[in-house]
């Protein structure tokens, strides 16, 4: 039965995890039609409704969930096993999922993943940047990458970079004609340019410690994003201040585009860290993937 329906159960798979034939047709590179024909061939042989189908989205029936609990971790242990063999002889090879932030995903993953797919070229891998706090199991990924403080205690973490520093910047434009804050409740009094928050929808609070005592402050300007280029771009082109991590401003701190200000409420975080669930053994793919991020404060470190 198994061997009879093998490609299609696949087939259903996918379609479940997308919640639509369109994208999970686009994923396989296959047309909708046969996808949509496959789904009723293997529902007709099985004698088992698998999906709700509706104009708007597809999902698995409850007997669908069913076949999902059990089909998906026999396909993990598979995969695994082929690439231990894979590995075996001398091939490292394997599919990757990981979701991250568009700050750890531009100056930290995608910088250290460029060596690591050179070196291993049949090692694929999907990074999907989102702002926002990701289930990495129902979103079936290998992995995801948090700043150390908010991954979950259920989760095994690797450190993968150093402390992370967020400032205040503006351009000597903004400087000249509204002033400096010289502590974080001037910026009340000040243009800021605001971070819209991806989960609750609110507007961020700027976040600021000095002697280890916390503040938050509310700002106001006249921008809102949710993106860190667009709010680099605005304070260079003097719109008003902007809190940003310190790494992604280098540059334009250089060559004088940028002034940090408020130096001394300046806080540090704890730096990104890799983090998954406890399993007992990993691909090899993705125990090359660990290695390569890992983070040693001494580049000497091996």
């Amino acid at each position: 039965m198994l061997k009879e329906n093998f490609n299609e159960l696949q087939l259903f798979l996918a379609v479940a995890r997308e919640r639509s034939f369109t994208k999970a047709a686009g994923k396989l590179g296959v047309t909708q039609s046969a996808l949509s024909h496959a789904m009723k061939a293997l529902e007709a042989r099985l004698n088992l409704r698998l999906l709700t189908r509706t104009t708007r989205s597809v999902a698995p029936t409850e007997i669908g969930e069913q076949i999902i609990a059990c089909l998906e971790p026999r396909l993990y242990e598979l995969d695994e096993e082929l690439q231990r063999l894979v590995q075996q002889n001398g091939v490292a090879a394997g599919n990757l999922r990981i979701s991250a932030g568009e700050h750890a995903a531009k100056y930290l993953l995608w910088p250290k993943l460029k060596s690591f797919l050179r070196e291993y070229p049949n090692i694929n891998v999907e990074m999907v940047v989102d702002n926002g706090f990701v289930n990495i199991v129902d979103g079936r990924f290998d992995a995801g990458v948090r700043l150390g403080e908010s991954v979950d205690k259920d989760m095994v973490a690797v450190r993968i970079g150093p402390d992370v520093r967020l400032v205040v910047a503006g351009s000597a434009e903004y400087y000249a004609k509204y002033g400096k804050p010289h502590t974080p409740h001037d910026l009340q009094h000040h243009r800021c340019i605001n971070m819209r928050l991806p989960t609750a929808g609110g507007l961020y609070h700027w976040e600021f410690e000095n002697a280890g005592k916390p503040l938050k402050v509310r700002v106001e300007g006249q921008l809102t994003f949710n993106t860190i280029a667009e709010r680099i771009d605005a304070a260079e082109s003097g719109f008003g201040l902007a809190f940003i991590p310190e790494d992604s401003i280098c540059e334009q701190i250089a060559d004088g585009r940028l002034e940090t200000v408020l130096s001394d409420w300046s806080p540090v975080f704890s730096g990104y860290y890799l983090y998954y669930p406890s399993r007992k053994q990993h691909p090899p793919a993705f125990a090359l993937l660990i290695d390569a991020l890992r983070y040693s404060a001494n580049p000497d470190d091996v």
